[in-house]
């Protein structure tokens, strides 16, 4: 049995966008600033593709710029807002402790220019309080960035309580979307959203292919520079192809958000639960405000490079966390920011569904995980010390 558990970091193409890319990759394959009728075919079709995106998220679609993925997304918007502060003489940026590394490096690349960055603390639940956010903000914050929700642990942060605040203070509002759109519902303006960034490998279009959306009145500082593409904010040829095949993954997505939702929580909620009977371990992120495909475990005593390894013999597909960061020796540091200590940070498991994952596969992968647990422990010299008294369990 082979059972993709992987979801947080990559989604399979759905036949829908492998369908909606091929026409443009023979017969409508100009250059859409081209001005001949094969380049307006191709320009006919990104207009098209900016307006169904504008409509998904509900925005002007001036406001919808094509990028390369979510880390470039992240990166325009916040050196966007930091630029527009600066000219200000406003140098204060807030977000959090356990946001992607997208947006943690860029806020260090800002740091060393002198801006103030100010990381929210991150409670064991993994929301962050927007009352928190509120007391953070003084006469100099120019942006508050807040991920939409957390790629590693599934939390959904208060993003419409949080936009509120900072547009009562006249602070530029940004969140990375990356692993809620196509998943949660997304509404730019209920939600008091200036900017916001998508990828769209997460909900099973294209990988290379992203969204920058950034409200009327924001200007954009480029990051790549060259032609005029983009309205001049984002030099390169459109990746039509990709576009095409990221348009018709969101809609799709939404239209049947609701529905893979409550299958997908199903088999989230029924994880859990079988999860949860293994001996000294515990839920990473709060039980109910969480993607509807995300669960994240810690289990005492193992390591999480040996779990991930036994489960793919068993032909489970996981993750200890963020696929941006799997090379990586250290301990998460979205584990860190919500309280776990290292030795237990290290013996973590993420597993993020979609819905075309089965009862059969999860009733599987609840029995494989606690073998594989059962028998990494028995083979460690930490968890005899554990269990015979020389060390205190610190997941009781």
């Amino acid at each position: 049995m082979n059972i993709y558990l992987d979801n947080g970091a990559t989604t399979k193409m759905s036949k829908t966008a492998i369908n909606a890319m091929l026409p443009y990759m023979d017969g409508i394959f100009g250059n859409p600033s081209s001005l001949h009728s094969t380049g307006q075919a191709a320009a006919e079709a990104l207009m098209s593709a900016r307006e169904r995106v504008a409509k998904l998220i509900n925005c002007a679609p001036s406001e919808i710029t094509f990028t390369s993925g979510g880390s470039e997304a992240d990166n325009q918007a916040i050196i966007s807002a930091a630029r527009i502060g600066e000219r200000k003489g406003k140098k204060h940026i807030i977000s959090s402790a356990f946001e992607h590394h997208a947006v943690l490096h860029t806020l260090n690349k800002l740091k060393k220019e002198g801006f103030d960055i100010t990381l929210l603390d991150v409670h064991e639940n993994g929301i962050i309080d927007p009352e928190e956010v509120k007391a953070a903000i003084h006469d100099d914050t120019c942006l508050v960035t807040i991920m939409f929700a957390n790629n590693e642990i599934g939390t959904i942060e208060p993003i419409k309580e949080i936009g509120k605040i900072c547009r009562e203070a006249g602070v530029i509002f940004h969140t990375d979307a990356v692993q809620a759109a196509g998943h949660v519902h997304i509404d730019v303006q209920d939600q008091n959203i200036d900017m916001l960034s998508i990828s769209a490998h997460k909900f099973h279009g294209p990988k290379g292919i992203g969204i920058l959306y950034s409200k009327k009145g924001i200007p954009l500082t480029n990051i790549i520079e060259g032609g005029a593409q983009e309205r001049g904010k984002r030099a390169g040829t459109e990746n039509i192809p990709a576009i095409m095949g990221m348009t018709a993954a969101l809609e799709e997505a939404v239209e049947n958000l609701d529905k893979n939702a409550a299958h997908m929580s199903e088999l989230r909620d029924m994880l859990i639960e079988g999860l949860s009977k293994i001996p000294h371990s515990i839920l990473n992120g709060d039980r109910e405000h969480r993607l509807p495909g995300n669960v994240n475990f810690c289990f005492e005593g193992i390591e999480g490079e040996s779990l991930l390894l036994l489960l793919d013999d068993k032909g489970i597909a996981a993750s200890s966390g963020s696929a941006c960061t799997s090379g990586s020796l250290d301990p998460s540091h979205v584990l860190l920011a919500i309280g776990r200590v290292h030795d237990i940070a290290h013996g973590s498991l993420r597993l993020s569904l979609s819905e075309e994952n089965t009862k059969e596969e999860i009733e599987y992968t609840i029995k494989a995980v606690t073998e594989v647990v059962e028998y990494l422990r028995n083979m460690s010299p930490i968890w005899r010390d554990l269990v015979n008294g020389k060390k205190e369990f610190i997941i009781k």
